[in-house]
């Protein structure tokens, strides 16, 4: 399961620890005891290892003090999360393991268990249960009261009240934080029970007796949120209280004042740096007074304390984007999405850097779960075209290239074999995605994106009918009256009328160009008023062309 190393002497101790099925705590599915296995034997290096099939091998007490000692430093110098407790894990269970240990030592090692297992849901009842036991143990007369004297109540009874908070038994912790005087414990409970009058008038008590205390002024700040108790708690304290100018810090952020927060954020960690949540949101301060550099700067910090900061990690991604780094852009976000894979906002984020760095696979994978998470209805139209406008150039040359060759490439009816998707794999999952968006979506810009697609693809018949929607899309009352809209109706009739007369070009019916003929004038008779425009005179001319086709031959039946 987990190894364990304990220096002692000149030796080392590997332990390889076992659990298996206890009786006891039976309201958890989590057992408890541990069981040290093995035969016992020097390695030729001189290392000592307990192998699993025997009896657990017995510590000495100073053994058992040593083992503890590491479990502490582990505690106290990593930082406090999950993995933390399970390091901490082995060390606790090959004391616990021991069938005899002096009373301190078994008393500790209960307290780092209780410590660990009020961590976990399953086993926090249980971590409740012990302690309870540890308690009442106290006043027990068995062990001696020479084995007890070292031993300090005070310890065990905090221990205790903090538990009980954890767990929301807040009166029950009251009573024991007032019987050891832990005024600021108590100020806390006052305040999570809404009684912000008692714990007022608790802290003036105190006060009054500890006028130099800065933590009763930052106390009293947080229950009255004045920021003269803060920076009373700076004077008292000679401008060295880090949780004085972090509340200062943060009530400058909350009245707007982004640039003064950003000076107190860096003071308070200047006092203490290993506060994530500091570095954090003075990158936030620092982004909203627009200095990308330090709000790069604190996102940093904040994600080298905090790895799992999924917060920290886009909006580093984000400012390399406006720092137009995309390479590093793209690495963040890859961290961010592995801790906050359901957030579209940043899947959309990801897709344009995915692009930016020409991973296309990547940013249509983004685009897709980006639908799926909004069921078809955030369509990022700009990646889209920035996504077609890339096949285009990528067919170009598979196109040029396979003419070179003078195969991997065949046009058959103007439509592109199966070579071509060989060539770019994207194209299918290109079509997928149009799929969903044009059967939710019916703007004329995500129609005109599906036709350009349609006509790179070479299937002309559906590209045609896709930039027939587009047409109809922007037609209305409304069209004959904004320019801006008709200059993008023109564009799309143009493109209409050209494919209409690909398809008959290549088909040798005329039935397509008699179409685009009455589009065209029934268009132009309608535009009279704009007439003026570059596109109007575009229209016209196309519409010349076509009258000339239809001219040239005789008309199929």
């Amino acid at each position: 399961m987990t190894c364990g190393l304990a220096f002692l002497g000149c030796s080392v101790l590997v332990l390889f620890i076992h659990t298996h099925d206890s009786t006891i705590g039976d309201a958890s599915d989590v057992f408890v005891t541990p069981k040290l296995l093995g035969n016992s034997h020097e390695s030729e290096s001189g290392v000592q290892c307990i192998h699993a099939g025997g009896s657990a091998a017995h510590l000495k007490a100073i053994q058992q003090a040593v083992i503890l000692s590491r479990c502490l430093l582990i505690e106290k110098s990593s930082w406090q999360d999950e993995m933390q407790r399970w390091d901490m894990a082995p060390y606790i269970e090959a004391t616990d393991s021991q069938q005899s240990s002096c009373f301190i030592l078994k008393f500790f090692c209960d307290l780092l268990r209780i410590r660990w297992e009020s961590t976990r849901s399953r086993t926090k009842g249980r971590a409740l249960e012990m302690m309870d036991k540890l308690v009442e143990g106290i006043s027990n007369s068995s062990p001696g009261v020479t084995q007890r004297i070292p031993f300090c109540y005070s310890l065990i009874a905090l221990e205790y009240a903090e538990l009980l908070v954890s767990c929301g038994l807040i009166g029950e912790a009251i009573k024991i934080f007032e019987d050891l005087e832990l005024w600021d414990n108590l100020i806390y409970c006052n305040c999570l029970l809404g009684k912000k009058a008692a714990a007022v008038e608790l802290i003036k008590a105190r006060l009054s007796e500890k006028p130099s205390d800065p933590r009763l002024w930052c106390s009293l700040g947080d229950v009255t949120n004045n920021d003269a108790c803060y920076e009373k708690a700076l004077e008292v304290s000679n401008d060295k209280s880090a949780r004085a100018t972090r509340s200062l810090a943060r009530s400058a952020y909350n009245r707007g004042e982004y640039e003064t927060s950003k000076i107190l954020w860096y003071a308070a960690m200047a006092l203490n740096s290993l506060y994530p949540d500091g570095w954090f949101a003075l990158g936030a301060a620092a982004l909203k007074a627009r200095d990308v550099e330090k709000a790069l700067d604190g996102f940093t910090r904040a994600v080298q304390l905090d790895p799992d900061n999924g917060e920290a990690w886009n909006n580093i991604a984000c400012l390399h984007m406006i720092k137009k780094k995309s390479k590093e852009a793209f690495t963040a976000f890859k961290e961010s999405l592995k801790l906050k894979r359901n957030s579209w906002q940043l899947w959309e984020n990801y897709s344009h850097v995915a692009l930016d760095v020409d991973n296309i696979g990547q940013a249509l994978e983004a685009v897709q779960m980006v639908l799926n998470m909004t069921n078809n209805k955030r369509i990022d139209t700009v990646l889209l075209e920035r996504i077609v406008l890339d096949m285009e150039g990528r067919t170009s040359i598979i196109e040029s290239e396979s003419c070179r060759t003078t195969h991997n490439l065949n046009r058959t009816n103007n439509t592109w074999t199966v070579s071509l998707f060989h060539a770019y794999p994207q194209h299918m999952y290109i079509f997928l995605i149009f799929l969903c968006v044009v059967r939710s979506e019916s703007s004329a810009d995500m129609w005109g994106l599906y036709a350009r697609w349609l006509k790179n693809k070479g299937d002309l018949t559906m590209c045609s009918e896709a930039l027939l929607k587009q047409v109809r899309s922007y037609q209305g009352s409304d069209l004959w009256k904004d320019r801006d809209r008709f200059k993008r109706f023109s564009y799309a009739s143009l493109e209409l009328c050209k494919v209409y007369m690909e398809i008959s070009s290549s088909s040798g019916s005329r039935r397509e160009l008699f179409t685009a003929e009455m589009h065209l004038k029934n268009v132009l008779k309608q535009a009279e008023g704009f007439s003026d425009m570059e596109e109007f005179r575009d229209l016209h001319a196309c519409l010349d062309e076509l009258k000339t086709k239809l001219q040239s031959g005789p008309v199929a039946t």
